[in-house]
């Protein structure tokens, strides 16, 4: 039945439509009564706890075929990828290194390219990850960085611009520090580094910056 759905801490569309039984997320992300909450939210998985995503009916197709032959049916189904960039403690890129990706249980050998990056097909209701160097020229050989998907949010909240600052190495505390003056000292070394104005205040243009320089 068709209705409203509150985002939670970790839902990404991916996982909504998956959970709903729909193969392509964007059946829900470009129904009418989602314009508004796109209107928002540039990225369909980067949405905030909240939310409200409406949830259609899922429509009956009919295919009139002859009964006595064999016929083949294709289903669409858009692909959920987990793209990252690892990067030493410099900012450096950890270039051409073989890494092992555990997701849900399952381990693939995955290898990043000369910028550091690599691209994996995931399932769609996937909810974290760990990524493990095996081969490179790194000190994080070996070291297991955990990883939670559909946990970041969008840039204009608080805690989107801290994880983004803690992912990029400017910022050491948790989400939910209430440290202020580590958060603006955070921003303005943000903002140094970014040849941007620096006054702590991540307000539009520096949250455009994050974004670009985040990558999401």
């Amino acid at each position: 039945m068709a209705g409203f759905h509150t985002v939670q801490q970790g839902d990404t569309l991916a996982k909504i439509a998956a959970d709903n039984g729909f193969f392509d997320f964007h059946t829900i992300w470009d129904h009418a009564k989602n314009a508004d909450l796109r209107a928002r939210r540039d990225n369909p998985n980067v949405l905030a706890p909240g939310d409200q995503v409406f949830i259609p009916d899922k429509d009956q197709r009919t295919e009139a075929k002859a009964t006595d032959a064999t016929h083949r049916f294709q289903v669409r189904r858009t692909k959920n990828l987990l793209r990252l960039v690892l990067e030493d403690l410099y900012g450096k890129p950890i270039a051409n290194a073989t890494c092992e990706l555990t997701v849900e249980g399952q381990v693939f050998t995955v290898v990043t390219g000369g910028d550091g990056k690599f691209e994996r097909e995931i399932p769609a209701g996937a909810r974290s990850a760990s990524v493990l160097v095996k081969k490179g020229q790194t000190p994080l050989l070996n070291v297991p960085l955990q990883l939670e998907i559909g946990h970041l949010d969008p840039v204009d909240q608080r805690s989107g611009q801290i994880a983004r600052l803690s992912n990029l190495g400017y910022f050491l505390g948790g989400l939910d520090d209430e440290d202020e003056r580590q958060f603006k000292s955070a921003v303005e070394e943000f903002q140094c580094d970014q040849k941007l104005k620096v006054d702590g205040d991540c307000g539009p243009n520096t949250q455009a910056k994050l974004l670009s320089v985040h990558g999401c």
